[in-house]
């Protein structure tokens, strides 16, 4: 049974720097996600999020970045690997939301000018998601030798992609519209 309602399944791009190769993923999950029936999305980049840095947490909280979490009913996370890890910008974006992601769907796609395709990236992210109450979907999408599979223009080179998007963007779905009828169906008491 499809619900009434679209679900809200927002792509964030996690990466600040300059000349980010992060952006075409982004873009093209944000598109194949827009293909979908019975889904809105929208890309939202943390560069153009107003979050200040001299606090974190919640005090930092942006009422426009806060809403779109508490509407959303899954995530996708587009992440570029930095020496193994995560941007920082991203962490504190992230962690100005508590209450807006419990019990919501979250997938992440790794990125990397290297062989392994952000996985150390997304290794470090999932126990993250789970602090924040995200529930991580078991398929990622990992871009290797991310400036071998798109152009300078953004398209993309290697169509082989799409089969593991598909598949990601299916579990993504399933486990979004899965939790949406638990958070308004059945009691956490």
């Amino acid at each position: 049974m499809e619900a009434a309602r679209p679900l809200f399944i927002p792509v964030i791009l996690g990466t600040v720097r300059k000349g980010r190769r992060s952006l075409h993923p982004a873009q093209l999950l944000t598109r194949e996600l827009g293909k979908r029936a019975g889904v809105e999305t929208e890309l939202i980049d943390i560069t153009q999020l107003p979050l200040p840095t001299n606090d974190a947490g919640e005090a930092i909280k942006d009422a426009g970045f806060s809403s779109r979490m508490e509407r959303a009913d899954a995530l996708v996370i587009v992440s570029p690997e930095y020496n193994h890890g995560y941007s920082g910008l991203l962490k504190h974006v992230l962690d100005s939301c508590l209450k807006e992601y419990i019990h919501k769907a979250v997938g992440i796609v790794g990125v990397s000018a290297g062989p392994f395709g952000g996985s150390r990236v997304i290794e470090n992210l999932l126990p993250v998601m789970r602090e924040l109450g995200l529930v991580t979907i078991f398929w990622d999408v990992n871009f290797s030798s991310v400036q071998k599979v798109f152009s300078a223009d953004g398209a993309l080179l290697d169509d082989s992609y799409l089969q593991s998007i598909d598949q990601f963007l299916k579990e993504l779905i399933w486990m979004a519209r899965t939790l949406r009828r638990g958070r308004e169906q059945v009691s956490v008491d």
